[in-house]
């Protein structure tokens, strides 16, 4: 039985190596690479999953439905290129749905889409594209085109 991760203990770490990834940002100019684990917290404190253990293959959280479901996530920065690719998705391993959270440059949460495995798997296998066919990539656009938003800051702000 995996051990829970305590979301209340990890949420002063997330905002710790949030500050230091915008003045790494700063610094630089370029990305920490906390993003994903950062969007990983997210998704499971505003959506009330329960993360996997760290390396879990497949997929990284699953909801109180039983539903396994493997987060991505994407830093939306103001002047950044457009056509952005959700993180490899693979599907040899075993996931009903992909999350993906969208965030801004300082790493808040924007929205969260979610789309279920077969839907994700037709437009992975659909011919046209190497980095779809090969790698698992999907544009951020595309994505969001077979998912459905299941959560904004938006929607979450007008109630509280």
């Amino acid at each position: 039985m995996e051990k829970p991760v305590d979301l209340t203990s990890l949420r002063d770490i997330i905002n710790d190596a949030k500050l230091v990834a915008k003045r790494y940002r700063k610094l630089t100019g370029k990305p920490l690479g906390i993003t994903g684990e950062v969007g990983e917290f997210y998704v499971a404190d505003l959506l009330g999953l329960q993360l996997t253990e760290a390396r879990h293959p497949g997929y990284d959280a699953v909801a109180q439905d039983g539903r396994r479901i493997q987060i991505k996530a994407r830093c939306v920065i103001p002047n950044s290129r457009p056509g952005q690719r959700v993180g490899r998705i693979k599907l040899d391993h075993e996931w009903d749905t992909v999350a993906l959270i969208l965030m801004d440059e300082n790493f808040d949460p924007l929205a969260i889409h979610e789309a279920p495995r077969p839907k994700v798997e037709a437009e992975l296998k659909r011919p046209g594209s190497k980095a779809r066919n090969e790698r698992g990539a999907l544009s951020v656009t595309k994505f969001k085109d077979i998912a459905k938003c299941v959560w904004t800051k938006e929607a979450s702000n007008k109630r509280g």
